[in-house]
């Protein structure tokens, strides 16, 4: 993806304005439009600075994709260590979904590249990564065997689920429409009930308990 990784902070800081110019014309342009030397301009850089990093427009949208990915793990990971954030699973499942839906919101270029390039969705493989991080990232919290075959299809399958219904809700209104985030939400809780219910610490919290009902 990357060409060299960058190892000063003002070479770190250089790759950052030019995955935070790809994103910016992301959203004005378009994908099929994107250029590196666009891309440059934006960022304030040399077209040679931008060829250091990237042999082509593809590996930087690549690399604004894992950067998404890392935030969005970060985030989850934030709200989990939160001291107001309510145990069990099914509040787990909320902060995944809402944090995916303020990212979509607010993220420059997030509209068009979550965790990966537009492409076929027959050959995209970004959902396998992530059900199999953000399994390990719960798995620690909510006593999961990552390793467990069982689980790691489950998280993908409800990966897959949610992202074919949010994709839904923001086609129907720009900000993601309420009620199919509502009904995303229930659907997972339902589905992963039968994987984690007992496996993770979920104590006594049923579908009413703390995180169980409609957000």
């Amino acid at each position: 993806m990357l060409r060299r990784a960058p190892v000063q902070r003002r070479s770190a800081q250089r790759l950052a304005r030019i995955l935070d110019a790809c994103a910016e014309l992301l959203d004005e342009t378009g994908y099929e439009d994107l250029s590196t030397r666009a891309v440059a301009g934006r960022a304030g850089v040399p077209i040679g600075s931008v060829y250091r990093f990237f042999p082509n427009k593809r590996a930087m949208a690549e690399a604004l994709a894992r950067r998404n990915l890392d935030a969005y793990a970060h985030r989850i990971g934030a709200r989990m260590a939160a001291p107001d954030q309510l145990p069990g699973w099914r509040a787990a499942m909320d902060v995944v979904v809402d944090e995916y839906l303020a990212m979509k919101r607010t993220v420059p270029g997030f509209a068009l590249v979550e965790f990966t390039v537009p492409a076929p969705r027959e050959s995209r493989q970004a959902n396998h990564e992530v059900a199999d991080r953000l399994l390990r990232l719960l798995a620690g919290q909510l006593r999961l065997d990552p390793a467990d075959p069982r689980l790691r299809t489950a998280f993908l399958v409800g990966v897959e689920s949610a992202d074919a219904l949010l994709q839904l809700a923001f086609r129907t209104d720009p900000s993601g429409d309420p009620a199919i985030v509502a009904e995303t939400k229930e659907l997972l809780r339902a589905y992963l009930a039968r994987y984690l219910d007992g496996a993770a610490d979920d104590g006594a919290q049923g579908a009413g308990g703390p995180g169980g009902g409609a957000p």
